[in-house]
């Protein structure tokens, strides 16, 4: 270790660790906004931040089937933290989220009272402020996956893009934070995905229900036969698992 520099904590990196599932690749540097905030929470320096942010990396097998290498100057806790935490996403959440609250003084997200009801207290509140931090993780990290990207139209506005849940979130607790069973489309083609008009096949092609495809509406058809039996725009990071496509393609496919 250099002289001037200090060790890094757990609760450090398991901070660093939770931005890094939240930011794309490309975006893990000492200028980002989300860099500087933490490294300001952490008293550290935006470019320790990004150039541990890049240690991640480095581990990630979804990155190195991309061919797409981190630094290599990674430190026994880095690794130990990164397998402690591997697709074990609603543990990190939850300890990332006790660790801010406890040393940063702050939330991972931002109180909204709009999204509490009023009425509820106690154990009400904690169960909503829970679910609110998850699905604000699970939105970021699919975001930052497929890169701020509608995977069906290419479409790049954030306010328009939802982050979706292949296997519904109802369905399978165990995966409702997994972005591999997360998905980004536009808010039409989300409901479309939703409700079984359209579902992406294991080789990853989009396919139109019949119930479109032979619509006379040709303002409907417009908005999804462009893109039957078409290739998504694949993710940088967290592949969709086949098992959640094929599930959909034949639970939730209208055919």
């Amino acid at each position: 270790m250099k002289k001037g520099q200090k060790l890094w904590t757990r609760e450090e990196l398991i901070l660093t660790l939770c931005l890094y599932y939240k930011l794309p690749f490309g975006k893990m540097h000492a200028k980002n906004t989300e860099v500087m905030q933490l490294a300001k929470g952490l008293n550290r320096t935006p470019g320790s931040i990004a150039f541990k942010l890049v240690n991640f990396a480095s581990l990630d097998s979804d990155l190195q089937k991309r061919g797409v290498k981190g630094a290599s100057n990674v430190s026994k806790l880095d690794r130990t933290i990164w397998a402690e935490f591997y697709q074990k996403w609603e543990s990190l959440v939850l300890q990332g989220e006790q660790i801010s609250q406890s040393h940063l003084m702050t939330e991972f997200v931002q109180p909204d009272e709009r999204l509490i009801d009023p009425k509820a207290v106690g154990k009400d509140t904690e169960v909503i402020r829970k679910q609110r931090v998850n699905q604000h993780f699970f939105r970021k990290s699919i975001l930052a996956s497929y890169d701020n990207t509608c995977c069906i139209t290419g479409m790049q506005q954030p306010q328009l893009l939802v982050a979706g849940h292949i296997k519904p979130w109802a369905l399978d607790k165990q995966n409702r934070l997994n972005p591999h069973n997360g998905i980004l489309l536009n808010s039409l083609h989300d409901k479309a995905f939703e409700t079984g008009l359209i579902t992406i096949n294991t080789d990853y092609y989009v396919q139109v229900a019949t119930e479109i495809r032979q619509s006379k509406d040709k303002k409907l058809t417009s908005f999804f036969l462009p893109y039957h039996n078409q290739p998504i725009i694949l993710p940088k990071k967290y592949l969709p698992h086949q098992e959640f496509l094929a599930y959909h393609h034949n639970e939730r496919f209208k055919g």
